[in-house]
């Protein structure tokens, strides 16, 4: 079955997390992505949490589909390596501190002349202008500048972090959208125009912030920490059951908040008049909230979601990845896949979203080894032969 990106050339540059996760995304609907490591250790990414059988099993995941050539940009040779790949190109992807590509070499001036059409994503802590350009941004600086740690977290407790790479992983979405954009724009309204896509850590995540600019600007709101609560809208929260679990519920539409009360056994609630509309349901939060949880506290967690259930009443548990590898909704959305790690074991993996009805995604393979596919590229785009390869080996550059 064709997929989406087929077709599509996208050489990666850079290491660790957005850049790659972007390419990440590509490879998973088809586009052939070659990855361009530094020698000898390649990517961090490699090294990084759990290592099995030499390996980082995040650096598997997040390199699936790609190949894996090692190159030495900060050489001439390898600069030249690179230029050829660029030549064959549609987009390239780099993450290093704005002026590094320049620096070797590499800016969009020099790969423009040898690729017109050619679209680069840039992505980096701060973006390409502006007086932060220079400084060294990872995505924990970008959660921060962008304002989501501020409102993470409880109120009498310092801001925390949501517990994955998320400014990378936002930013590494912009990334695609901006390219895909642009490459609708290069070939399908026909310009034939490469252009660069600027994304920065921070504005990824301060994109997510709700309405807070306007409520800042036009009430001087500071959004602040609330915890579990959704401030302003009520009943929605989380609650604790009677055998210790806890269970999110969402009550807060107009017609559900009714079943809601008369599942918590409170339906002289539910035609209160103060309560008919979320503005006298937020001003009453904490109340409501104690009437939830009186009711949870009273039955276990199956219970309680049975009967939300029954009642159409939005609500579901906080899962630790061992809850989610046996929920039946995962496996039957496929969303917990099995691969061969190698000819003895096979690994799980997650599955590919968006579900697509006639170019779906899929894994080929697992995030290759470091150098994998030098030879195979080289050969195939500089014509190199075994002694070449040799020589630029004993150089350094590959």
């Amino acid at each position: 079955m064709r997929q989406t990106l087929e077709g599509l050339k996208v050489v990666e540059l850079g290491s660790l997390i957005a850049g790659p996760f972007a390419g990440k995304l590509m490879a998973e609907f088809g586009a052939d992505v070659i990855k361009v490591e530094p020698p000898e250790k390649g990517d961090p990414l490699r090294e990084w949490r759990h290592i099995y059988e030499g390996q980082s099993l995040w650096w598997r995941l997040q390199s699936r589909n790609k190949k894996s050539i090692t190159v030495n940009m900060k050489k001439e040779k390898g600069q030249e390596i690179v230029r050829s790949l660029v030549k064959e190109a549609d987009i390239v992807i780099e993450n290093f501190r704005p002026g590094t590509l320049e620096k070797w070499n590499l800016g969009y001036d020099q790969l423009s002349e040898i690729n017109p059409g050619l679209i680069l994503v840039r992505v980096s802590g701060y973006g390409q202008t502006g007086p932060y350009r220079d400084k060294p941004g990872f995505g924990s600086v970008g959660e921060s500048m962008g304002g989501i740690r501020h409102v993470t977290g409880h109120p009498d407790l310092p801001p925390t972090r949501v517990g994955i790479a998320l400014g990378d992983s936002l930013a590494a979405m912009y990334s695609v959208i901006g390219a895909l954009m642009a490459v609708y724009h290069r070939d399908v309204v026909g310009t034939g125009e490469g252009q660069i896509i600027d994304v920065a850590l921070y504005e990824s995540v301060f994109s997510l912030m709700e309405g807070m600019l306007p409520e800042y600007d036009k009430f001087g709101t500071i959004r602040e920490r609330t915890g579990t609560s959704l401030p302003g809208v009520a009943p929605s929260n989380t609650y604790q059951c009677g055998d210790g679990k806890y269970i999110v519920i969402g009550g807060n539409g107009d017609a559900i908040f009714k079943r809601l009360m008369n599942v918590v056994g409170r339906p002289d609630l539910a035609g209160v008049p103060q309560f008919s509309s979320n503005d006298g349901r937020a001003r009453q939060a904490d109340f409501l909230d104690d009437v939830i949880e009186n009711w949870t506290k009273t039955v276990d967690y199956e219970t309680a979601i049975k009967e939300l259930d029954d009642a159409s009443v939005p609500a579901g548990p906080i899962y630790n990845i061992s809850d989610i590898v046996k929920d039946p909704q995962y496996l039957e959305r496929e969303m917990i896949q099995e691969f061969d790690l190698n000819d003895k074991e096979k690994i799980k993996i997650p599955g590919i979203i968006p579900k697509m009805s006639k170019t779906p995604g899929r894994t080929n393979w697992l995030g290759p080894e470091l150098g994998e596919h030098t030879n195979s590229i080289l050969k195939d785009f500089l014509n190199l032969d075994d002694t070449e390869l040799s020589k630029l080996r004993d150089q350094g550059v590959i």
